[in-house]
């Protein structure tokens, strides 16, 4: 328990280190990971389900050369790749915003630095000092934030593209 409170008493001096954007960086991290695991979880448990149904409704088809087949066809793909890559561009959107959101946290950083100095000169090092600190954790906050969702992101659009060819390749048209 001890060690949990100063984690907590290490992840606050953090926040307060920073200023406020550092909860806008946390909140958007948040929403961003919220998607990914939904994603991730959908991608290896429910569709699946979802891909078994499709190949079963095909193959239950009796005719698979009509136009109408073919038409039948890229319906139910165009269904399943809608269930696929939903939220993935939310997702992409999330990671690029990151880093846009660390350099607002800069920027603030930077107008509290100019502040000091317009108000007690440039001869007051540590009032400076604290103004970049909020200047620089904003930007290393978004930037890890963006890092750490990237990778997994490019992972599920990856994973995604694969299991539609995947699909596509398993819908035959060979009645």
């Amino acid at each position: 328990m001890l060690a949990l409170n100063e984690a907590f008493d290490a992840i606050r001096a953090f926040m307060e280190r920073g200023g406020d954007v550092l909860f806008l960086i946390l909140a958007v991290t948040f929403i961003m990971w919220v998607l990914i695991v939904e994603r991730l979880w959908f991608l290896s448990l429910e569709y699946k389900k979802q891909k078994n149904r499709v190949i079963d409704a095909w193959e239950a088809r009796s005719e698979r050369r009509s136009w109408y087949a073919h038409k039948i066809r890229a319906a139910m793909v165009s269904e399943a790749n809608h269930n696929l890559f939903q939220g993935v561009n939310l997702i992409k959107t999330l990671v690029a915003l990151c880093p846009l959101v660390g350099l607002l946290g800069t920027v603030t950083g930077m107008i509290e630095v100019f502040d000091v100095m317009g108000s007690q000169g440039s001869s007051n090092a540590r009032a400076m000092a604290a103004g970049v600190s909020k200047a620089t954790i904003p930007t290393m906050a978004g930037m890890v934030a963006a890092l750490s969702g990237v990778f997994l992101s490019t992972y599920i659009e990856r994973r995604a593209k694969t299991e539609s060819e995947r699909l596509e390749d398993s819908l035959t048209m060979d009645h």
